[in-house]
């Protein structure tokens, strides 16, 4: 079944049971007035109680919508018809449908028509207990039986919303996560490339020339590497093969150095003591803070730094502010808004923090604290 018809199903469902019902009042209000066996509490003619008997059919078709007409249709037609069926069917609509506030009391008025029609019943036992006992089983009964229904299906309901907007979480998470990869993958690997072409066409030595196109070949290969690793890791949160850890930034520091910047290390971290996530944080911590750097400040002195406290490790990138203009053909690319946002993510599912802003020399300063064992976190 279709989207389509997944969305009329329960209307489709809802209007046989409207109609079944319309049915079942004809059937137990039109045969016994064509042969004369209906009992009227008040003397009508034949062709009211038809008409009666019709009027509450047609009232049962639109019981979502209103109630009262149903209910009021169903007293009539016991009064002119004898027929009682129409009350006990009314009842459980009236509260399943919850159309009437104050249904209780309405409840205790049919129930009262209920037995002063089945009191007055030729056929019937004249024991006023039985008639109470009969209009409390066949009137207040289904009334409740309708409010269970009622409340069933609201948390029914309920529960669907729930998974609707927990599905919608969860997917409006997973979106942002591979934006965040995507951003840290992509953006280091471009921006080196880009950095190490206007270096290209500042020099005229062929040996710097064939050095830097090498760099930016093995950038573009890592980089697609990485993307393929990436999609087909990221439904299950695992890391893929090539993700880089704690001994990946000097690797960093070095390609930062290639493209201009002045960047002093210093990295005192037990490698061994880090599991492989908390590693890869580090990296792109260090990663992130360097990729702003070339951005916003080229020309700054920069620090890196990191080491193990206890039992986390603390990083810092800071640069000293100064700037240069950039080279022929360079355009610092616009911030994505990913970068940062998607740190302090990262950084959050694994029991970290991270902090970031300007320093008092006019630099920026990004500091992180990373735990050697981040918590297991449900995806």
């Amino acid at each position: 079944m279709g989207e389509k018809g997944a969305r009329l199903a329960p209307w489709r469902r809802g209007a046989i049971v409207d109609v079944l019902l319309a049915l079942a009042v004809l059937a137990f209000t039109i045969p016994f007035t064509l042969t004369g066996r209906s009992f009227s509490l008040v003397s009508a003619p034949q062709w009211l109680q038809l008409a009666a008997g019709a009027a509450t059919a047609v009232a049962m078709l639109g019981r979502r919508w209103s109630a009262w007409p149903m209910v009021v249709g169903a007293v009539v037609c016991a009064v002119l018809t004898g027929q009682l069926v129409p009350l006990t069917l009314a009842a459980y609509s009236m509260t399943a449908e919850s159309r009437v506030r104050h249904w209780p009391w309405v409840v205790g008025a049919m129930t009262l028509a209920y037995m002063a029609v089945d009191y007055a019943e030729p056929s019937t036992d004249q024991f006023v207990h039985l008639v109470a006992v009969r209009g409390l089983t066949l009137v207040c009964l289904p009334a409740l039986v309708g409010t269970w229904v009622r409340d069933y299906q609201r948390m029914i309901g309920e529960l669907r919303e729930g998974v609707r907007v927990r599905e919608e979480r969860a997917a409006a998470q997973e979106r942002r996560r591979i934006a965040a990869e995507l951003h840290d993958t992509v953006t280091h690997a471009v921006t080196v490339m880009v950095l190490n072409a206007g270096l290209i066409q500042d020099t005229e030595d062929l040996g710097d020339i064939r050095k830097l196109a090498r760099s930016i070949e093995d950038k573009g290969v890592r980089a697609l590497t990485e993307l393929r690793e990436l999609l087909t890791a990221l439904r299950r949160r695992d890391l893929p093969p090539s993700a880089e850890g704690v001994e990946g930034i000097p690797q960093l520091v070095e390609e930062s150095r290639a493209t201009g910047l002045r960047v002093a290390l210093h990295l005192d971290v037990p490698v061994e003591e880090m599991s492989r996530e908390a590693g890869h944080v580090c990296y792109r911590v260090v990663q992130e803070g360097l990729n702003n750097v070339r951005k916003h400040a080229p020309g700054a002195d920069v620090q890196v730094a990191c080491e193990a406290h206890g039992n986390a490790v603390n990083l810092s990138v800071v640069n000293s502010g100064g700037a240069r203009p950039a080279r022929r053909g360079f355009e610092a690319p616009r911030e994505s808004g990913y970068g940062l946002a998607g740190l302090r993510e990262r950084l959050t599912l694994i029991g970290g923090r991270l902090c970031y802003g300007p320093t008092p020399e006019g630099g920026f300063s990004l500091t992180a604290r990373v735990p050697f064992h981040p918590p297991d976190i449900e995806s």
